[in-house]
């Protein structure tokens, strides 16, 4: 999976400042804890490198970027540290031929169309948007995304909990990158059960996991009909039958033959499946692979649980 996958996966990347490097390792944690093991840990102090390399030895299965990249120096430095992505904050073609050459992958911050082309020029498939509200946001993402429609955005600046699914859900961003949940002063404050559920937060309000059906499992087509006609009367719920399927409102769906799960399943819609999915794998769930459903855009919108809870199969769908 390369890194811009895993930027999709995660979908949001905490930007934070460390001015003391002992409280890297216990943020990073806290971020992960949170439900993000991703991190990009800036160049603003004297000790990012010092920081990188702290998080990136006690965990060393987070995905931490070095960001306010400004010079090739400072790129090698945080690549020895053991950054896996570099982000600066303007195009400057120097430092991304550099990165470019030794192979690190960089996401160069762009505002404008020109700028967009110069770094498509060089050969990048994504760039940073910055400062995105500042610049336009997402009317202007979707403005130069017409165009040029290969390139893929991290818009960062100005992103906050209230905003991001707007973002998110436009298929040309990858994540978005934002400072709300690790403010500067929480971080200096060591108050690391904040930051915890400051990134929970989002994250779950990013998922947006709303529980939409329970689906029973039934030996036949008869045996369906009768139940979800039973139900619909007893509380006045509409009775729809289906090809595989009937339902009784839209809460309860009778399957006409056993399915995934002893009992059933039960229907768990997401904002974005697959990065839902990412989520779970990362809290150690397993997933039936071949039960996967996609668009016609090739893009994630249903897949089981590999177990089940109490008899009851559990299932990602897309939120309509």
């Amino acid at each position: 999976m390369d890194i811009l996958e895993q930027l999709h996966n995660y979908g949001l990347v905490p930007v934070i400042k460390i001015t003391d490097v002992k409280n890297a390792v216990p943020l990073a944690k806290a971020l992960a804890k949170g439900g993000l093991n991703c991190a990009e840990i800036t160049f603003r102090t004297a000790c990012a490198k010092e920081a990188i390399k702290a998080v990136t030895d006690a965990l060393p299965d987070m995905l931490v970027g070095a960001g306010t990249v400004l010079t090739p120096d400072q790129a090698d430095e945080a690549w020895e540290a053991g950054a896996k992505f570099i982000v600066s904050p303007g195009l400057n073609p120097r430092v991304v031929k550099h990165c470019v050459e030794k192979g690190y992958p960089i996401l160069p911050g762009c505002a404008t169309p020109s700028e967009v082309e110069q770094a498509i020029e060089l050969g990048l498939k994504a760039v940073k948007f910055f400062p995105a509200e500042a610049a336009g946001g997402l009317n202007m993402i979707k403005s130069m995304s017409a165009p040029y429609g290969a390139i893929k955005f991290m818009p960062t600046g100005g992103i906050n909990e209230e905003n991001m699914l707007s973002y998110l859900s436009f298929n040309k961003i990858i994540a978005c990158g934002g400072s709300f949940m690790v403010k500067d002063s929480l971080i200096d404050a060591g108050n690391f059960d904040e930051i915890e559920a400051l990134t929970r937060s989002a994250v779950m309000k990013m998922l947006g996991f709303k529980l939409v059906h329970i689906g029973i499992n039934c030996e036949n087509k008869d045996e369906a009909t009768r139940n979800a006609k039973l139900v619909s009367s007893l509380f006045g719920l509409e009775y729809k039958e289906g090809n595989s399927s009937t339902f009784s409102g839209t809460d309860f769906e009778f399957m006409h033959k056993p399915y995934y799960g002893k009992n059933g399943h039960i229907a768990i819609a997401t904002n974005f499946p697959d990065r839902a999915k990412a989520y779970l794998e990362g809290q150690g769930v397993s997933f039936i692979e071949e039960s996967a459903g996609y668009d016609d855009k090739g893009a994630l919108k249903v897949i089981y649980l590999k177990d089940e809870i109490c008899g009851f199969a559990i299932h990602l769908v897309k939120k309509k």
